[in-house]
C-alpha cells in the first residue's frame, strides 16, 4: 500500500477524510517509522500508469489499473458529507447501487479492505483494482503494445549489468508474475521521459523498485529539497522508499511545491543498450510491433532513451 512519506495535511472542516493539499514538513509520519524507513530502500518515482502481472486464462497476462468509482448520485452524497461542518462520522455505501458497474473480468487490489465479502472503497470513495489486458485492445493499445502472449514476454526498462547503463530487453511475464509495474511512454502523462513520437509511440515497463538511488538525501526536509534541486539524480518525480515489512512510503515533488515534469530527467540522462535476441523466440513478431522493431536494434546503444529511433 502506498502511503505519505512527510505529508503535512491541509484539511477543510473537522472530519479525518476532508479533501485535503499535501505538503511535506519537517515531521515524519508514524506510519513512516512504524515501517522502520531509515532502514527501507529508496528507489526512483518514475512516472507512469500502474500495472500488474498475473494469472489470467491460465498464463501470465498483464493488467491494466481500474478503480471502481461511484456513481453520479453517490459521488454526489459523499462530496456533500465530505464538505459537511457536522461531526466526523464514517460515510456508508451502499456496495452494490452506489458503484458504476466494472468489467466481469476486475479483480480488486491486493490490499483493499473487505466486510461481507464485498470490496471496501478508500478514503476517496475508490476500490482500486485491475482488468486484463487483452491482445489488439483498442482501450489498453499501449499497454498491449508491450506484451507478447504468444512469447509470454513483455518489453522492460531496467539496469542492465554495467554500472550506469540502462537496458530495454525482452522478460518472460513469468519472472515478473505478481509484480506491479509503471507503463511509461509516448501516450502516458504526456511522455516526461521524450520517448517516441506521435508517428512511432514507443512505451515500456518498469518494475518497481527497479531503480535504486545510490546516494539518497537525509530523511529531512531541508535536505531532501536540496537533493531535488541540487544535484542530477534528483531529477525524477518523486522517490519511494521500500521498507522491511512490506510498506511504500512515497515523497513527490509536488509535496515541496517543486514543479515536475522536467526539461532534462534522471532517467533519460543515462545511456542504454538494447538486449532482444530474436532467435531465442520461436514465433513471429508483427512488423509493426514494438518487439520487431526492438529485436531489430538489438546491440545497439544510445546515449538517452529519447534518442531511440526505429529503422523506416
Amino acid at each position: 500500500m502506498v502511503r505519505g512519506l512527510v505529508a503535512g495535511l491541509w484539511r477543510n472542516g473537522r472530519c479525518g477524510i476532508q479533501p485535503f493539499k499535501v505538503l511535506a514538513t519537517e515531521t515524519i509520519t508514524a506510519r513512516a517509522i512504524e515501517a522502520d524507513i531509515y532502514s527501507a530502500i529508496p528507489t526512483e518515482k518514475v512516472d507512469g500508469t500502474c500495472c500488474y502481472v498475473t494469472t489470467y486464462k491460465g498464463q501470465p497476462y498483464l493488467w491494466a489499473r481500474l478503480d471502481r468509482k461511484p456513481n453520479k448520485q453517490a459521488e454526489k452524497k459523499f462530496k456533500q458529507f465530505l464538505y459537511s461542518l457536522e461531526d466526523c462520522k464514517e460515510f456508508v455505501w451502499n456496495i452494490e447501487e452506489d458503484f458504476k458497474p466494472v468489467p466481469d473480468t476486475w479483480i480488486p487490489a491486493k490490499d483493499i479492505e473487505f466486510c461481507n465479502g464485498n470490496p471496501l472503497p478508500d478514503e476517496n470513495g475508490h476500490m482500486p483494482g485491475w482488468v486484463p489486458v487483452e491482445k489488439n485492445s483498442k482501450q489498453y493499445c499501449w499497454h498491449s503494445s508491450v506484451v507478447n502472449y504468444e512469447a509470454e514476454i513483455a518489453l522492460v526498462l531496467k539496469h542492465h549489468a554495467d554500472p550506469g547503463l540502462l537496458e530495454i530487453s525482452p522478460v518472460p511475464l513469468s519472472e515478473i508474475l505478481e509484480q506491479t509495474l509503471e507503463l511509461i511512454g509516448t501516450n502516458i502523462n504526456a511522455n516526461p521521459y521524450g520517448l517516441g513520437s506521435k508517428k512511432q509511440p514507443v512505451h515500456l515497463l518498469v518494475p518497481h523498485g527497479a531503480f535504486e538511488i545510490k546516494n539518497p538525501p537525509a530523511l529531512k526536509q531541508n535536505d531532501i529539497l536540496s537533493w531535488f534541486e541540487g544535484c542530477s539524480e534528483g531529477k525524477v518525480e518523486g522517490i519511494v522508499w521500500h521498507c522491511n515489512d512490506g510498506c511504500l512510503i512515497k515523497l513527490h515533488r509536488h509535496h515541496l511545491g517543486l514543479c515536475w515534469p522536467l526539461a532534462e530527467t534522471y532517467l533519460n540522462s543515462q545511456p542504454v543498450v538494447i538486449s532482444f535476441n530474436r532467435a531465442k523466440y520461436d514465433c513471429d513478431f508483427e512488423p509493426k510491433s514494438l518487439f520487431h522493431h526492438f529485436s531489430n536494434l538489438d546491440g545497439q546503444r544510445f546515449d538517452r532513451l529519447q534518442d531511440i529511433k526505429f529503422n523506416a
